[in-house]
């Protein structure tokens, strides 16, 4: 199993995509668009940063379990990434220590590995784009989904910096399997071919590496 990591713009959906009709397997996709919480999040983050995290741990951890189905299925998040946002949004005050205490505990205790399951939980590989704070705000402007434009509320802006530094720490600190990093400045994927041959390449390198 493949997954996915990186901040807000990175481009995780793009590569998904890409990965699983090169190796020909399924992808599995983090609910945005039809998520029902996430607009209302935005508008009121205390109220809903919980509800939105356990929603999300909940969608991730059937992808998890359907992505078994097949070798080398992809999926377009890490669950562990998920504690990475909520802690951030517990420091900036949308959430308190006794909901975040509950739902590591919830991602410790769903996570863990069975000794009778038949297939693990973690993934065989991690990706990470990573990409600059200006590319990021450039690609969330680019999308253009309303809740997420800065000039609907300039405070996102302070978020959006915080969360691309936690990034690079939390990258450096993942240890759940083997990981690999993208330069997503550097490498466009999306819009030049060229980047595309060679980020794939990268990757059929690190998959025949952990055969």
């Amino acid at each position: 199993m493949l997954v996915m990591s990186g901040t807000i713009g990175a481009g995780k959906t793009s590569l998904t995509q890409l990965v699983a009709d090169h190796f020909g397997s399924k992808a599995f996709y983090e609910s945005v668009d039809d998520n029902p919480i996430l607009p209302l999040f935005y508008k009121d983050p205390k109220k809903y940063a919980f509800l939105l995290q356990i929603y999300f741990l909940n969608k991730r951890l059937g992808s998890i379990k359907s992505a078994f189905a097949n070798d080398l299925d992809v999926l377009d998040r890490s669950i562990f990434e998920d504690s990475l946002l909520f802690h951030l949004n517990s420091d900036l005050g949308r959430a308190t220590s006794t909901e975040v205490d509950i739902y590591d505990s919830l991602l410790k205790n769903m996570m863990q590995e069975l000794p009778e399951a038949p297939h693990q939980k973690n993934p065989d590989l991690l990706i990470h784009i990573n990409i600059s704070f200006d590319t990021m705000l450039k690609r969330i402007q680019k999308r253009g989904r309303s809740y997420e434009q800065i000039d609907q509320d300039p405070d996102l802006y302070k978020y959006y910096e915080t969360l691309n530094d936690r990034y690079t720490q939390w990258y450096a600190n993942y240890d759940h399997s083997p990981k690999m990093q993208i330069d997503g400045d550097k490498l466009d994927f999306v819009a030049d071919p060229a980047a595309r041959d060679q980020v794939i390449k990268l990757i059929d390198d690190k998959v025949a590496s952990l055969a």
